[in-house]
């Protein structure tokens, strides 16, 4: 089967049948209102691409690539991002569902997350050295020996993060974001 290259196109409610297939590539694409869903993203390549108004929940991005991704108000719930190919990684979120998502051991400098629900979010091993968390709801989201230097999360909420089993230098967090950096001694702060 011979790759499939596709560039400079725009595509409008696709459906997951419609993506899917070994060795396309997506280049400068932009997909709005697609419903890919339980997609099979398998070796699919997706680079300098838009998603908009996208729902990839649960899509299987095994072997996928995703070079300078932009996802703008999708949802994407569910999505084991630790097993897409780890070749010039880049993905940036605004305003999406990101609840459940797997990021285990990727590498994401300088990644943005802006106005996104990160709930039970895994962000274990990640290096996410300077980006930015505007605004996110990191509800039980999981930092373990994640790199955050010189992170902003000062305006995201409802985190959890252990400065002994993370590396935080140079990040930045408000005093409301206090509580999230102490709980684990157990103290009252008021």
């Amino acid at each position: 089967m011979q790759p499939q290259h596709q560039e400079d196109q725009t595509f409008t409610k696709l459906t997951a049948d419609q993506i899917t297939g070994h060795s396309r590539t997506y280049e400068n694409c932009k997909f709005i209102n697609c419903d890919i869903a339980y997609a099979n993203l398998y070796s699919v390549v997706f680079i300098d691409c838009v998603f908009e108004g996208c729902n990839l929940s649960l899509a299987d991005v095994s072997n996928a690539g995703f070079q300078n991704i932009t996802f703008k108000h999708c949802k994407l719930s569910g999505v084991n991002f630790s097993k897409a190919l780890d070749f010039l990684f880049e993905v940036h979120f605004e305003n999406c569902i990101l609840d459940n998502v797997v990021f285990y051991k990727k590498k994401n400098k300088k990644a943005k997350f802006s106005d996104c629900s990160m709930v039970e979010t895994d962000l274990t091993e990640c290096d996410l050295t300077d980006a930015k968390f505007i605004n996110c709801n990191l509800n039980r989201a999981f930092f373990s020996r994640t790199i955050l230097k010189g992170a902003d999360l000062r305006t995201s909420y409802n985190f959890t993060i252990d400065p002994d089993g993370n590396t935080i230098k140079k990040a930045m967090f408000s005093l409301h974001g206090l509580p999230g950096l102490l709980s684990k001694y157990d103290i009252r702060i008021e």
